[in-house]
C-alpha cells in the first residue's frame, strides 16, 4: 500500500509539474469573484490556500492586508509564484509560498482564513482527506473556503475518459463531516459567474461554494 501512495504522489507531482512546465504564466492580478465577495469583508490575518498554483490568489490576499501562505504540489508553480511576488514588490513579511503535497505537510500554526480553489485533478485523490485536514487549520472564528468547479466549462470538448466527478456543495460538506457544535454553514451553494471563453465568447462557469466558520 505504501508504495502504491508513493507512486500516485509522483503521478501529481509529474502532472503539475507539467500543467505549468507549458507556458510562461502572468498573474492577472484579478482574484476569483466569489473570493472577492466574501473575503473582502473579513477582517485580514493568516491565510493559507491550498493548490496555490502561480499564486494569484495569495498576492491578491497579502495587497489586501493578509500575512498569506500558498501551498502547492508544484515547483514550478511556487518559484514563478515567488518571482510575481517580487516584481510586485509584494513584502516577503506578507507571502510565504510552499512546495509540497498537502498529504505530507503539517504545521502547528492555526490561520484565519484557509482557501482550497479549484483543488481538483483529472486523477483520483483523497480529496475527502485533504478537505478535513484543511479545515483543521482554521483558527478559532476562522473561515474555509473551498471552492470548485460544479461542471465542466460550456465550451470544453467532450473527454474521452471519465474525469472524477464534479463534487457538490452537498458532497463537500458530507466530506467535511463537521461538528455542528463547531462550525457554522455560511454558504453551500452552486454560483454562476460570467467569463470570456478562450474564444473570445461570453460564457458561464458554476462554482461550488462551501463557506464556513469555525466558532470562536
Amino acid at each position: 500500500m505504501h508504495h502504491h501512495h508513493s507512486a500516485e504522489e509522483l503521478d501529481g507531482v509529474a502532472f503539475w509539474e507539467s500543467h505549468y512546465g507549458q507556458s510562461e504564466r502572468v498573474w492577472s492580478g484579478k482574484v476569483n469573484q466569489v473570493i472577492e465577495n466574501l473575503v473582502s469583508p473579513l477582517r485580514p490575518g493568516t491565510s493559507l490556500d491550498i493548490g496555490c498554483g502561480e499564486g494569484g490568489d495569495v498576492l491578491w490576499l497579502a495587497t489586501h492586508g493578509w500575512k498569506a501562505t500558498g501551498l502547492d504540489i508544484s515547483p514550478t508553480a511556487i518559484s514563478r509564484a515567488r518571482e510575481e511576488a517580487k516584481k510586485h514588490d509584494i513584502a516577503e513579511a506578507d507571502t510565504q509560498f510552499v512546495a509540497s503535497d498537502l498529504g505530507q505537510w503539517d504545521t502547528d500554526q492555526a490561520f484565519d482564513l484557509v482557501t482550497l480553489s479549484f483543488f481538483q485533478a483529472p486523477f483520483e485523490f483523497p480529496r475527502a482527506d485533504f478537505l478535513r485536514k484543511a479545515a483543521s487549520f482554521v483558527a478559532p472564528g476562522g473561515h474555509l473556503l473551498a471552492l470548485s468547479h460544479a461542471a465542466r466549462p460550456s465550451w470544453a470538448p467532450p473527454v474521452d475518459h471519465e474525469l472524477p466527478a464534479f463534487p457538490t456543495p452537498q458532497e463537500e460538506l458530507d466530506a467535511l463531516s463537521l461538528d455542528p457544535g463547531e462550525w457554522d454553514i455560511l454558504q453551500a451553494e452552486v454560483v454562476e459567474r460570467s467569463i470570456i471563453s478562450p474564444t473570445g465568447q461570453p460564457a458561464v462557469m458554476e462554482d461550488s461554494v462551501v463557506f464556513i466558520q469555525r466558532k470562536a
